[in-house]
């Protein structure tokens, strides 16, 4: 914490101008600081920077990590919407993942939550678990319906027991295939549709009422690496280890490594590591990708005048790597733009990737597989 400090103290002078309308704390478990740490923490970005009256104060849980009281405490300290770590409620997947819970305490903890004032919640579920089935995780699905939250965020299991030494543990058979990872996200659809939820795109779902449902039936929906947002125009400010932030067209990194962040930020007082700076192709294909993500739907003339180019030309390439896509009925191609249908809503990632220059080989190739 001593460092953070120091790092927050050094930082909050260049941004002295500017307003804070969101915060989020993240990164794993913050509820695993005690309420005095948790105080403290609040207080010195209160003294550091200015925030709105409005602003959106949000904190990842995880249930095994936080007590009743607890929650009391983050909303007397201003936080309005709460993040809640499920991943899954059959026993037999949290026991091989070792992150077993008590499903009546989640209940309580999210009820609770609504009586004393948050705003808004939200539950984070992963698909693709050992021994996870379309089955066993539409159980999952009823129970968090009966939840109710705000928000839901179903993602993908990514399996890299090279960078993660736990996964290790799991056993690559035990593993769901490709196609039923694809079933578990399609019934996923289905079922939370159904229950009443809009789907967003990129693994999110929202009631009908809530701000990023309603701004994507009205076309202003943004997203940044963090997420979904109704705020496009803001600058994202990292601080803590890893940390990411996005500036203007810049992005940069925070040391990853604790020893290394602890290093730095004692001889320089921050800890930026790396960063890159957009090119002009790099913001014209970050504005197409965007589009298609948030709103399911791409206008060629509106990138022609925002960018001063001729699109069909600019993105020849492109287009070309998207033509596969729509003939499997993907995508709906004419002269005026593209439009995602329902059956690609499934894989905007894919579609997408024809659009990053980075991934390019990847979309040429069509590694469905390893996406899904």
């Amino acid at each position: 914490m001593t460092r953070f400090e120091q790092e927050t103290r050094h930082r909050a002078p260049l941004f002295a101008d500017r307003h804070v309308s969101q915060l989020h704390w993240g990164g794993g478990t913050p509820t695993y600081l005690n309420k005095a740490q948790i105080s403290r923490l609040m207080t010195l970005l209160r003294e550091n920077f200015h925030f709105n009256p409005d602003a959106e104060i949000s904190i990842e849980v995880d249930p095994r990590e936080i007590e009743l009281d607890v929650l009391d405490h983050l909303r007397a300290e201003g936080f309005n919407r709460l993040s809640m770590g499920v991943q899954d409620f059959n026993k037999e997947v949290q026991r091989l993942v070792n992150r077993e819970q008590d499903e009546e305490f989640i209940f309580a903890l999210l009820n609770h939550a609504r009586d004393i004032g948050f705003t808004s919640t939200n539950i984070d579920l992963i698909y693709g678990l050992p021994k996870q089935t379309p089955e066993s995780f539409a159980f999952t699905l009823k129970r968090v319906t009966e939840l109710n939250p705000d928000r839901l965020s179903v993602f993908n299991y990514a399996h890299l027991p090279t960078l993660f030494a736990a996964q290790r543990k799991i056993k690559d058979a035990d593993l769901p295939s490709a196609q039923q990872k694809l079933d578990i996200l399609q019934e996923t659809i289905v079922s939370l549709t159904q229950a009443g939820y809009q789907f967003i795109g990129m693994d999110h779902f929202a009631r009908p009422d809530d701000e990023l449902a309603v701004a994507q039936r009205e076309g202003v929906l943004h997203r940044n690496f963090q997420g979904y947002t109704t705020q496009g125009d803001t600058d994202l400010l990292g601080m803590g280890v890893s940390a990411i932030s996005m500036i203007g067209d810049g992005y940069m990194q925070n040391q990853k490594e604790l020893k290394r962040y602890y290093q730095q930020v004692d001889e320089r007082g921050n800890a930026l590591w790396r960063g890159i700076t957009l090119t002009r192709d790099d913001c014209i294909r970050r504005d197409v990708i965007k589009a298609l993500i948030c709103n399911f739907r791409l206008d060629f003339n509106a990138v022609e005048q925002q960018w001063g180019l001729h699109f069909a030309q600019y993105f020849a390439e492109d287009l070309q790597l998207l033509s596969p896509l729509a003939k499997d009925g993907l995508v709906d191609i004419n002269e005026k733009g593209i439009q995602v249908t329902a059956k690609g809503r499934l894989l905007i990632r894919n579609i997408c990737m024809c659009f990053d220059a980075y991934l390019r080989q990847k979309a040429r190739m069509q590694q469905f597989s390893r996406v899904i």
